[in-house]
């Protein structure tokens, strides 16, 4: 039998009654010379006559192959790469908005409903996306973000090409099947990479590029309104993103740590294969291998998992709330060219300056949070002796305020028609209500289903995705029959309603909520509760 350990084993293995070894052979070890290390462990490594089970796991807290324990440079690389992709994304679901018009007049659109579709479809198309991205992450990991790139890049660029409203739609459809892997897989890449009470500044680039994307797509849009023509507000897109996708293809590194382990094993093998040196075991397995991490119980699972997540009241509650925020956002992106060329009569290009004022909102509010977050966190977690994800709902409650306010400047301005500095002043608090609502709520769903937060974001994004689609169809007949006053007031009461009470709700009951789940990360009660 093995004298020496060649992997983790944590005691023996079930009903196989084998014993592994208690030392993991270094990976980079394995990699430099398989012939070497057998040499050097040659006393310790010799055949057995008992089968067994050896188990890989990290070779301690303090693994170097374990992306948790990569220097900062590293990190913050992944973390930017992923982010860069996830910029893209948004840029093109919104750039198209400000030659709407344009596009309407060429193919002779005369339905303001399909002419907001030919800007959504790449949205809906996202949220159809999520559900089947977050588990092919489990099969392929993040090297499905390039590949996926890859299709979003190639539609991206026939929508220059279209010759009709159909095959616009369909193009634009198309791209975002592929543009959504990255809000898919940036979630998880942060999980794998950052320590829970580090991912507030990882968390606040994250979401602050796909929120950005939004804000810069529609600038540059409507200069290319009033400069030139539609079709390079996707080719200028598809320029760009052939960049970001060289570096991602250079520098984007694996993170999840069951391909990693995967990796290691099967190195192992190899070295095991030599049977006249090594160890004659049964089976190298990882400590995430298990009867459904074949392929085919996987891909299964991939329409059926973030389905589940459905039934998870924090999903629930979450993803309602935003649904509803998405929805808002994407209901501004498509009303303020319109708001500021009729009401206004400001021209395309001066009229998209006004989203920089959207854009001062969410990148300020973006970044004070992260920088806060994390200190609240450390201080939260010295305190109470155990971090928790309900820490993460600091961040959610002045949104609740910060929104609703916003919606009766911008509204109340417009419609009086008073100066527009009044309408940029609602916009920026608007801005900086949404990143703070999804800035907290990813984190929260990270810290809280942690292995599975990939499935637990698809939910959520599928959710906001519909809104996302759906929004800006009735906006137009919102202001028309009610103004830009009244229309948002009644948004602002409905995100008043559901923005106060959400934090509050989660910071009491989140862990009882949590601690039900079957897939959440479970935590003891704390002493007298959060409150």
């Amino acid at each position: 039998m093995c004298d020496q350990t060649l992997c983790n084993q944590k005691g023996s293995v079930s009903s196989r009654n084998s014993e592994a070894a208690s030392e993991l052979p270094n990976k980079d070890t394995l990699a430099h010379d398989h012939d070497d290390w057998l040499s050097s462990n040659a006393s310790n490594v010799t055949p057995s006559t008992n089968t067994g089970v050896l188990i890989v796991d990290w070779d301690g807290p303090d693994d170097p192959s374990n992306p948790k324990n990569w220097s900062f440079k590293k990190k913050w690389g992944a973390t930017a790469i992923v982010s860069a992709f996830a910029f893209v994304s948004p840029v093109s679901s919104s750039m198209v908005a400000p030659v709407s018009n344009q596009i309407a007049a060429e193919f002779a659109i005369t339905s303001e409903p399909v002419v907001a579709i030919t800007v959504t479809a790449f949205v809906l198309a996202q949220g159809r996306t999520h559900l089947l991205v977050n588990r092919l992450i489990t099969l392929m990991s993040s090297r499905v973000l390039p590949v996926a790139n890859v299709w979003y890049l190639a539609w991206n660029l026939g929508c220059g090409f279209a010759r009709n409203t159909e095959e616009l739609i369909a193009f634009r459809f198309l791209s975002g099947l592929g543009g959504s892997a990255a809000l898919s897989i940036c979630g998880g890449v942060i999980s794998d990479t950052w320590l829970p009470e580090q991912r507030g500044m990882a968390m606040g680039l994250y979401t602050l590029a796909p929120f950005l994307g939004p804000v810069v797509g529609p600038m540059a849009g409507s200069w290319i309104a009033e400069k030139s023509t539609w079709q390079w507000v996707f080719w200028s897109t598809s320029i760009f993103d052939g960049f970001v996708q060289l570096l991602g293809f250079l520098y984007l590194n694996e993170t999840y740590a069951p391909v990693l382990l995967e990796r290691k094993a099967k190195m192992i093998r190899k070295v095991l294969s030599d049977t006249e040196k090594g160890c004659q075991l049964q089976e190298v397995i990882t400590i995430y291998t298990s009867a459904d991490r074949h392929w085919k119980v996987l891909f299964k699972k991939a329409l059926t998992r973030p389905f589940v997540f459905f039934r998870e009241w924090i999903i629930q509650i979450l993803g309602l709330y935003t649904m509803f925020v998405y929805g808002l956002l994407y209901l501004f992106l498509n009303t303020l060219p319109t708001i500021f060329r009729e009401v206004y009569h400001e021209r395309p290009g001066i009229a998209g300056l006004n989203y920089i004022a959207l854009g001062i909102g969410i990148t300020g509010a973006s970044q004070t949070s992260a920088a806060v977050t994390d200190k609240l966190y450390a201080r939260l977690k010295a305190k109470y002796g155990t971090g928790k994800p309900e820490f993460r709902m600091l961040a959610l409650y002045p949104s609740g305020i910060l929104i609703p306010l916003g919606l009766l400047i911008t509204g109340w301005t417009v419609e009086n028609k008073a100066h527009w500095i009044g309408a940029d002043v609602g916009l920026t608090l608007v801005g900086a209500g949404v990143i703070l609502v999804f800035q907290g709520i990813q984190t929260y769903i990270i810290d809280s289903y942690s292995l599975h937060s990939a499935s637990a974001l698809a939910a959520v994004y599928v959710l906001r995705s519909i809104a996302g689609f759906g929004f800006p169809i009735f906006a137009p007949e919102l202001y028309k029959s009610l103004g830009y006053g009244l229309g948002n007031t009644i948004l602002a009461a409905v995100a008043f309603v559901i923005g106060v009470p959400a934090p509050i709700l989660l910071w009491k009951f989140g862990e009882r909520i949590r601690n039900a789940s079957f897939y959440a990360v479970k935590t003891p009660p704390l002493t007298g509760g959060l409150c």
